[in-house]
Parts: structure tokens; C-alpha cells; sequence
């Protein structure tokens, strides 16, 4: 497939998705969506262990393009159930890590989508914002779960019903964001983590980030049952034998991502 809206590389098993729209600031068209759903199968048939998502231009992303299709449709939750939800979803199930480096405005659904990843890294010019509110609308694509669990209810009301811009810098000391880094140091940085991720036990890196975000809805005795299986999964990988054998003959772990 060729891509209209994104930008797709694969190298040393980190597949890297770049929002092509810099004209329009990287929002969101149906057809951006529908691209970087494929990039994700595209991934995955490629034997990619990290994916790396980032924009292209002064922006992350801006959020919706409300001049996409002619604009909003009377019930905007139609692009949700189509398009947004599905690929919230994706992106959350997906059984490979995911990176976002976040190199300017981060908008709307455009900040959902920064925080889809797993480690997020912000350029210190970049910014967050949920201004839902100034249209009379309210957060999606996973906004209100994601920040409220990550930056606490105060915090998280504050960011959606003021609308005001937060910081990477701010974002960092929230706990929004992992890291807040130089502007240049951005993608190098944010390689390096992705890189480092592709090295890893994948079988284990799927299940501790499937287990992370099961685990903000479920009560003690759900996580540890589940805990116990995911155990016994990753006990009979052949990267946990890896693991053992080069911990005891003190050399680094060869993980084939199995």
C-alpha cells in the first residue's frame, strides 16, 4: 500500500509511523486512520518488535480535521464507533511496544493518540491540550481514562475543563508523559528507547503492557490470578531460557522475541 498521510520505515525491528499532514498541522482524516491501522498490520507481518510514532513538521498531531468529509456529522460519535475506537483498541492490544515521540502540539484526539503509546517522549517545545470544552464537546479516543489514571482526577479536570495548554515540561512532572527532552535530542532519544524495546523479551514486554492496563480496572485477587498465568506464558518462552542461560554465564541476553 502507498501511503498518502504517514510515513512508514522499518529498521533494526522498530517500525516507525510519521503523521505526514504538516500542512494541516498532522490532523486527523479517516483516511490518516485507516493508514496507520495498515502500517500496524504491516508491522506486525514484518517481524517489527517496536513500533515508533511521531509527526512530521511543527506538529504531533492536531487533532481532528474538521474539514475532512465535508466536517462533523450530526452525530460525532460515528467517527468514533468507525474509525477512533478501533484504532484505541489497536494500538492497546497490539503485542509489541509502542514509543510516541511527541514533537510539537499534541491536540484533541491528537493528545489521545501521544498517549497511546507506552513510553512517551516530548520535544520541550511541545504541548498538550484537551480543549474539547471551547466546542462544546467532550474528550475521546481514550483521553478521559488515560489522563485521568495517569495525572490523578484534580489534574486531569483541570487539563479538560479549563482547556489550556499543558507543557511538556509540566506534562513530565504531572506523570502525563515519561520524559520531557531537547527539541534535537527528540528522535535519537526516542529511537534509543524504541530500539531498546525491540531487543527485549518481546512474549514478556506483551504481556506486562497488557497486564499494566488490565490491571487499572481489576481488584487485587483478579491481578494476581492473572499475574500467575502470565507467569507460567512467559516461563515457557524461549526468551526467558535465553534470559537464565545468559545471566548465569554473565554475558547480555540474545532475545529472539520468542
Amino acid at each position: 500500500m502507498t501511503y498518502a498521510t504517514i510515513r512508514y520505515d522499518l529498521a533494526d525491528k522498530v517500525a516507525t509511523i510519521t503523521l505526514d499532514r504538516p500542512d494541516r498541522l498532522n490532523a486527523i482524516s479517516l483516511k490518516l486512520f485507516e493508514e496507520v491501522s495498515d502500517a500496524l498490520d504491516k508491522a506486525l507481518a514484518e517481524g517489527a518488535r517496536a513500533i515508533l510514532l511521531t509527526g512530521e513538521g511543527r506538529a504531533f498531531c492536531s487533532g481532528a480535521d474538521l474539514q475532512d468529509a465535508g466536517g462533523l456529522p450530526e452525530d460525532p460519535g460515528e467517527l468514533l464507533d468507525s474509525h477512533y475506537n478501533p484504532l484505541a483498541e489497536k494500538f492497546a492490544s497490539l503485542p509489541i511496544p509502542v514509543v510516541t515521540a511527541v514533537n510539537g502540539l499534541a491536540a484533541g484526539a491528537g493528545c489521545s493518540v501521544a498517549l497511546w503509546g507506552d513510553y512517551v517522549l516530548a520535544a520541550r517545545s511541545a504541548y498538550f491540550l484537551l480543549a474539547f470544552v471551547n466546542i462544546g464537546l467532550v474528550p475521546d479516543a481514550g483521553a478521559t481514562w488515560l489522563v485521568a489514571r495517569a495525572v490523578g482526577r484534580a489534574r486531569a479536570l483541570e487539563m479538560m475543563l479549563l482547556g489550556e495548554r499543558v507543557p511538556a515540561e509540566k506534562a513530565e512532572a504531572w506523570g502525563l508523559i515519561n520524559r520531557a527532552v531537547d527539541d534535537e535530542a527528540l528522535l535519537g532519544e526516542a529511537r534509543a528507547v524504541a530500539t531498546r524495546l525491540a531487543k527485549g523479551p518481546t512474549k514478556a514486554i506483551s504481556l506486562i503492557r497488557n497486564s499494566v492496563r488490565r490491571a487499572l480496572g481489576e481488584d487485587l485477587t483478579d491481578v494476581l490470578a492473572r499475574e500467575r498465568a502470565d507467569q507460567k506464558t512467559a516461563g515457557q518462552s524461549a526468551d526467558f531460557k535465553e534470559g537464565v542461560a545468559a545471566f548465569l554465564e554473565k554475558r547480555p541476553a540474545r532475545y529472539e522475541g520468542k
